[in-house]
């Protein structure tokens, strides 16, 4: 143990497990919005948008996320579309955790009394008030649980980006591995790292539950 962080390879393993986080939240943040606003399309009154979400989540929520990497790290570019690795990274698991934020959500809201939404209607509320005020704030408290498995997920899913030249935690490990340290060493130290920080978002998460519950 001694010697596996010798010669800046401490500072490696920091700026992987920094990487890791900076992209797990970007991801997070990007997925939350994206998979909120496909919620509304799945339960939109407008056939289109329900069927632009459909479409949207049987395609992402059905492809590796390996496969998608690949048409996002190579595919976008053929379209004239540049961005760093990191960036692709982020669309990437952006895109495929905004689909299964889209269907906790769209759980959460199907167990909102539909009363509520009519009453609502007869207040004259539009579609968009009536889902944004009255609905989403119900159905987002009662899905944390299982919205954060999604997002426990997350950081781990975030390895697939080693493989596509973003320098986080699993980049580290297949750097180290090449160099001839130990890999039942690097992989303890890797795996304790992605366990802290899944360990750092089930802790926001259930604060979020304790504190957001509502009495019945």
């Amino acid at each position: 143990m001694g010697t596996l962080f010798e010669h800046g390879n401490l500072a490696l393993f920091r700026d992987g497990f920094l990487q890791t986080v900076e992209l797990s939240a970007l991801s997070a943040l990007f997925a939350l919005l994206l998979g909120t606003l496909l919620a509304a399309f799945r339960v939109s009154p407008i056939p289109v948008l329900r069927l632009f979400g459909t479409v949207w989540v049987n395609t992402f929520r059905n492809t590796p996320l390996t496969v998608l990497f690949f048409a996002v790290v190579f595919g976008l570019p053929r379209l004239n579309v540049h961005f760093d690795n990191f960036t692709f990274a982020a669309i990437a698991l952006s895109v495929y955790t905004s689909s299964f934020v889209c269907e906790v959500l769209r759980a959460g809201i199907n167990t909102v009394p539909v009363g509520q939404a009519e009453a609502a209607r007869s207040l004259g509320m539009t579609f968009g008030q009536t889902l944004t005020q009255v609905v989403l704030p119900q159905a987002g408290r009662t899905v944390l649980g299982p919205m954060s498995s999604v997002f426990i997920a997350l950081p781990r899913n975030s390895a697939v980006a080693g493989a596509f030249s973003v320098s986080e935690l699993y980049h580290f490990q297949q750097t180290l591995t090449d160099l001839g340290y130990g890999i039942y060493l690097i992989f303890f130290w890797v795996a304790l790292a992605y366990l802290l920080v899944s360990t750092c978002v089930a802790l926001t998460f259930r604060f979020l539950e304790t504190r957001l519950a509502v009495a019945r």
